[in-house]
C-alpha cells in the first residue's frame, strides 16, 4: 500500500503541481525524519511598506481582495501569521518622514501616526480581517531627524544624550499606544533597522554598546512598566559579528532581562548558528528576506530557498518576506529595484505571482504556527527542511538544485517512497 502523502512540486516551467507518488523502486539517496525535535515555528509572513498599499490600490476591488486573500487567509495560498511594521519611514515610504519632526519636543506633544492612516493603517487591517491573530513586529530605519548627527533621515547616528534617549524611548511607547488606539496590537519592538548599514535611504548607526544601554536602561524599564505585554527584540542586526552585537548585549543581565528574542537578516545570517546555541531560552527571527534587483528570476528564488533552509535549520522561529507586493522592477524611493512576491501593473493591471512567492508557498502554505522542526539525516538532508504541525501531520520541504532529476527515496514514520525530484524544482510532501 503506498503512502497517504500529498506532492506538490514547484519546476521553472510548472508552478504548484499537485503530483503522485507512484510506485518506483528504492534507491540510495535517502532523507528520513529523526526523532529530534527543535525550535517551535510561530509563523511567516512579510513586511507592509507604503509602496506596496500605493501598488494594490490600482486595481480593481475585487482583484486587489483576492490578492490580500493569497497573502493573508486562512485558507489563503500564504497564510501569513507573521508580519513587519516600519516605525516611520523606510525605503518603500512614498516619502520620507517620522512621527515627530519638531526639533527639541522631548515631551512628544506633536507626536502622530495620522500619515499612517492613509496607508500602512489600511493595509494592516486588511490583513487583521482575514488573520486576526497575526503576530506584528516593528522598527525604525531612521529616528526622528532631531535624534540624530546629522540631522537627516539617511546616514547619521543618535546624539547620545539622556534626553534624547529619554525621548526616543518614550517615542516608542507612544507607537505602540497610538496603534492600539487604531485597533492593531504591535507585539515586538525591533530596536533597529540594520543597526551597522549607513544608507542613502533611511538609516540610522547603532553600536552594539549603544543597543545594550538603550535597552538596560531607557526602553527596557520603561515598556517593563508601562507595556509589559510588548516584548522588546534585539534587532534586526545585519552584523555577521556575534560577539560585537548578540553576544555583548545578552551577556549583560540589566539588558538581557529586557530582550525576549533576536533578529537578523541579510549578513546577520552568519552570527544565527552562534545565537542559537548560546541562547536558546530567546527565540531567533529572520527578518526581512535579501532582496534581489526586481527581475524577479527562478535563479534568484533558487537562492531564496537555499536561505529558508539555512534560517530554519539553525533556529528560526519565524522567516519573514520584504516587499510583498510592488508595482514591475520594484524601484524604491530612492532608486534601487528589488523583488517581491507579488508583482502588479498599473496599466495593464496585471497581478503576477513571482518565483519567490512558491518558494514561501512550500512553507507557509503546509507549515502552521506551533510546528516543530524535525530533524532529518541521508543525502538530500543538507536541501531539506521538515517540520511537524499541532495535528500531527509532518512537511517535508526539498529542494533539487541539480541541473538533472534526481530520485529519492523518503522514510516519513515507517512509510517509505521514492520519488523523482525535477531540476531546479521545489517540493512538498505532507503525511497526514
Amino acid at each position: 500500500m503506498m503512502p497517504l502523502v500529498r506532492w506538490v512540486q514547484t519546476t521553472p516551467e510548472r508552478t504548484w503541481s499537485m503530483k503522485s507518488i507512484g510506485s518506483l523502486p528504492a534507491v540510495a539517496d535517502t532523507l528520513e525524519l529523526t526523532g529530534e525535535r527543535c525550535q517551535t515555528i510561530d509563523g511567516f509572513g512579510g513586511c507592509f511598506n507604503e509602496l506596496g498599499w500605493i501598488a494594490l490600490g490600482k486595481i480593481p476591488a475585487a482583484e486587489r481582495a483576492k490578492v490580500l486573500n493569497a497573502l493573508f487567509g486562512a485558507e489563503g495560498e500564504m497564510r501569513f501569521t507573521c508580519c513587519r511594521l516600519p516605525v516611520g519611514a523606510n525605503d518603500y515610504a512614498a516619502e520620507w518622514y517620522s512621527y515627530d519632526e519638531s526639533p527639541g519636543d522631548y515631551s512628544l506633544e506633536h507626536f502622530s501616526i495620522e500619515r499612517d492612516r492613509g496607508y500602512l493603517i489600511p493595509y494592516v487591517r486588511e490583513a487583521l480581517q482575514r488573520q486576526p491573530g497575526m503576530t506584528l513586529f516593528s522598527s525604525p530605519w531612521s529616528p526622528p531627524t532631531w535624534m540624530k548627527f546629522p540631522r537627516v533621515y539617511n546616514y547619521g547616528t543618535m546624539i547620545w544624550e539622556k534626553n534624547v534617549l529619554d525621548a526616543y524611548a518614550r517615542y516608542f511607547l507612544k507607537y505602540v499606544q497610538a496603534y492600539a488606539g487604531e485597533g492593531i496590537t504591535v507585539r515586538q519592538i525591533h530596536i533597529q533597522n540594520e543597526p551597522v548599514a549607513d544608507q542613502k535611504f533611511p538609516s540610522c548607526l547603532w553600536t552594539g554598546e549603544q543597543l545594550r544601554e538603550f535597552i538596560a536602561g531607557y526602553i527596557g524599564p520603561l515598556f517593563a512598566k508601562e507595556l509589559p505585554e510588548t516584548e522588546i527584540w534585539l534587532g534586526t542586526i545585519n552584523s555577521p559579528d556575534y560577539d560585537l552585537f548578540a553576544n555583548l548585549v545578552l551577556s549583560d543581565p540589566r539588558a538581557a532581562r529586557h530582550v525576549r528574542g533576536v533578529s537578523y537578516q541579510w549578513a546577520g545570517k552568519h552570527a544565527l548558528q552562534q545565537t542559537t546555541m548560546s541562547y536558546p531560552e530567546l527565540r531567533c527571527m529572520q527578518s526581512e528576506n535579501e532582496c534581489g534587483d526586481g527581475a524577479n528570476t527562478w535563479e534568484y528564488a533558487r537562492y531564496i530557498f537555499n536561505l529558508f533552509r539555512h534560517y530554519l535549520t539553525n533556529g528560526v522561529n519565524a522567516y519573514v518576506y520584504w516587499n510583498m507586493v510592488l508595482e514591475p522592477g520594484g524601484r524604491s524611493t530612492w532608486g534601487w529595484p528589488q523583488n517581491a512576491l507579488i508583482t502588479i501593473d498599473p496599466v495593464t493591471q496585471q497581478v503576477t505571482y513571482n518565483p519567490e512567492f512558491y518558494v514561501m508557498k512550500h512553507f507557509s502554505h503546509f507549515v502552521q504556527p506551533g510546528a516543530k522542526r524535525r530533524g532529518l539525516r541521508g543525502h538530500l538532508a543538507g536541501n531539506a527542511v521538515a517540520f511537524e504541525n499541532p495535528d500531527g501531520s509532518t512537511v517535508t520541504v526539498v529542494g533539487n538544485d541539480l541541473p538533472k532529476a534526481r530520485r529519492v527515496t523518503i522514510k516519513l514514520n515507517g512509510e517509505d517512497f521514492t520519488a523523482e525530484l525535477q531540476p531546479y524544482s521545489f517540493n512538498t510532501f505532507v503525511r497526514g
